[in-house]
C-alpha cells in the first residue's frame, strides 16, 4: 500500500512540475516586451498619456472658448437692449404722412420732402497754407 501511495504522490508531483514549466514559458511570452502581449500594453500605456495630455489641452481651450463666448453673450444681450430701446423710442416719432400744421413745416408742399442738411466742421489739417 505503501508503494501505491509513493508512486501516485510522485506523478502528482511531476504533474505538478509539468504544469508549472508550461506556465513559466506562457509567462515569458506574455511579457516579453518586443513581441507579444508586453509590448502592446507598453504601446497602449504610451497611448494612454498621449490622449490624457490631448485632453487636458482640449479642456483648456474649451474653458478659453467658454470665457470667449460668455463675453460675447453680454455684449450681445447689451446690444440687443439698445436696439428694443431704439425700437421704443420710434414709436414715439411722428408719422412722416401728419405733418403738423403751423410752424415753418406749414410752407412746404406735402409733395416736398423734409430734408436735413449737415455742415462739417473745420479741421485744420484741411485747410489751405496761407
Amino acid at each position: 500500500m505503501n508503494l501505491i501511495s509513493d508512486i501516485l504522490l510522485s506523478s502528482g508531483a511531476f504533474g505538478a512540475a509539468i504544469y508549472c514549466l508550461v506556465l513559466s514559458t506562457r509567462l515569458k511570452k506574455l511579457t516579453a516586451l518586443e513581441s507579444g502581449m508586453g509590448g502592446a500594453i507598453a504601446v497602449l500605456s504610451v497611448q494612454v498619456d498621449e490622449m490624457t495630455k490631448a485632453l487636458h489641452k482640449a479642456g483648456g481651450a474649451a474653458s478659453g472658448s467658454a470665457a470667449s463666448l460668455d463675453g460675447l453673450a453680454t455684449r450681445a444681450e447689451a446690444a440687443a437692449a439698445r436696439i428694443e430701446l431704439l425700437l421704443a423710442a420710434m414709436y414715439d416719432l411722428p408719422d412722416p404722412g401728419n405733418v403738423p400744421t403751423g410752424g415753418p413745416a406749414a410752407t412746404h408742399d406735402a409733395s416736398q420732402k423734409l430734408r436735413v442738411l449737415r455742415r462739417r466742421s473745420a479741421r485744420p489739417d484741411l485747410e489751405a497754407a496761407g
